[in-house]
């Protein structure tokens, strides 16, 4: 039988950062200002989260402001991820993984990266652990959308890149090991 934190990890959880937190998390890893005008259309996606199509407009303004800034690429993520357009939060991931990939020097195929290649076990090694998270966003999407192989290769990598799993991913191959089992609480 699978933990209750196992199944807790297939269900989305409430935002616990603002958009704004999420801007200013985003400079402080990476490491560059988003333009002013984009904060404040992220600042009004925030505000108009409730209305999807204005919500998503501010943070497409955003994004044609500040293309490939990871404060609106995590936006943009979190908005897709939490309104359950999944396929469009991974196309998100997607992106998040291929810029995580360029700013840590790392080949573009996920598959390909290799431990040595990046300081993916520290904690304070912002850049490398800002690729772990997006891959694991990637395995865990792969999941939600049926593409459980793809997502366990995934989470598999992303236990080789870092063993001590600072980034959780055991949690997902947990809830993987439990359906293949047949659990019923899935």
């Amino acid at each position: 039988m699978a933990t209750a934190g196992a199944r807790a990890a297939m269900e989305p959880r409430p935002p616990e950062l603002t958009t704004m937190e999420i801007a200013h998390l985003a400079d402080a890893l990476l490491g560059f200002d988003l333009p002013e005008e984009a904060s404040n259309h992220l600042r009004s996606a925030g505000l108009a989260y409730r209305e999807d199509s204005v919500a998503e407009r501010h943070l497409r303004e955003a994004e044609a402001l500040a293309p490939g800034h990871a404060a609106v690429l995590i936006a943009l993520y979190r908005f897709y991820f939490y309104k359950g357009r999944l396929r469009e939060a991974l196309e998100i991931a997607v992106a998040c993984l291929e810029k995580g990939a360029r700013e840590n020097g790392l080949p573009c195929d996920w598959r390909k990266v290799r431990r040595k290649d990046a300081d993916f076990g520290s904690y304070e090694a912002r850049l490398p652990r800002f690729y772990l998270f997006t891959l694991k966003a990637y395995a865990y999407l792969q999941m939600r959308l049926g593409r459980v192989e793809e997502g366990r290769e995934a989470v598999l990598k992303l236990l080789d890149l870092e063993p001590t799993d600072k980034v959780g991913a055991r949690v997902l191959l947990d809830v993987l090991e439990a359906v293949a089992h047949g659990d019923e609480e899935y």
